[in-house]
């Protein structure tokens, strides 16, 4: 079987999963959004599942995200595929990504192709001096946390005159290593961005701790998710849904989807297991946050 049949199987089969959830929490399988997190995807595994049409892809790293953007440019360059009427352009995109009704999975039917379909994620910890390329690469920043980095952010779309769209990152695990406001600052940081011109607020993310049953994870979702429910009645911004709420990765997304998250950030489940000579290393250091 080849890299592109496995990683085939493999996605269709965490739709399928998605799917499931979904229905047995009583939701429409495609109000959830799968977020593909290329950490330790080889550019061939992204490739690939460009080719089955999927456009929603998620990382942790800065230098990574533009090293895999690069990717995706390469393969829509190659593919020599020229825009249509049906292309997702960014309005659309953005329209997509935020209704109510979210996208729908549709595993082996590819979407209309083009670089404009595609949505990066910045789902991890943002440094400072790393935000303006997070910014420009990033559709939906998952990890504000800080009202500095919010602040660096605002003054970056301030410049290119074009909005940032984000998520406050919340620990409702309550782990000292994880990053995340605590929950009791969640509604006071929403209510300071939300007075920032070009900052809109869309929801929230969370992580839960790791655990060996996914069950363990419930307590966590369900604390974001009544935090979120909390927030969703202040209307924070004019005009602006605040509808979005992300949790949930391979080994226990599909309790997340049961608490309410319409976007999941799945990993292993579809790029399979990091191998051994592929570390986690972190990113070089922000020297303006020491």
């Amino acid at each position: 079987m080849t890299v592109s049949d496995t990683l085939t199987t493999r996605y269709s089969e965490v739709c399928e999963r998605v799917a499931r959830a979904a229905k047995r929490a009583g939701r429409n399988p495609g109000d959830i959004i799968v977020v593909a997190v290329t950490k330790f995807a080889v550019p061939e595994q992204i490739k690939a599942l460009l080719a089955v049409g999927h456009r929603d892809f998620g990382e942790n790293k800065a230098q990574t995200l533009i090293q895999h953007a690069a990717v995706v440019d390469e393969f829509f360059t190659r593919q020599s595929i020229h825009l249509t009427t049906r292309t997702i352009r960014t309005q659309e995109a953005s329209e997509l990504l935020f209704s109510t009704g979210g996208m729908e999975l549709r595993p082996h039917t590819a979407l209309p192709s083009s670089r404009e379909g595609v949505r990066w994620h910045m789902i991890g910890h943002v440094q400072r001096n790393k935000a303006k390329k997070v910014a420009e690469t990033s559709r939906l920043i998952h990890s504000v946390d800080s009202l500095r980095l919010a602040e660096e952010l605002q003054a970056i779309a301030m410049k290119r005159d074009q909005p940032v769209d984000v998520l406050i990152q919340v620990n409702s695990s309550g782990e000292p290593s994880k990053f995340g406001c605590p929950p009791a600052a969640a509604i006071p940081l929403a209510e300071q961005i939300s007075t920032m011109i070009n900052i809109r607020v869309r929801g929230l993310m969370t992580m839960a701790a790791p655990n060996k049953v996914a069950e363990q994870a419930r307590p966590c979702f369900s604390r974001c998710r009544e935090l979120f429910e909390e927030m969703t009645k202040l209307r924070l911004g004019e005009n602006v849904p605040f509808n979005i709420l992300s949790m949930g990765m391979s080994g226990d997304f599909e309790v997340a989807i049961s608490e309410g998250a319409n976007i999941v950030r799945i990993g292993s489940s579809i790029f399979g297991q990091p191998s051994v000579n592929q570390q986690d290393e972190p990113e070089e250091p922000d020297e303006s946050e020491n």
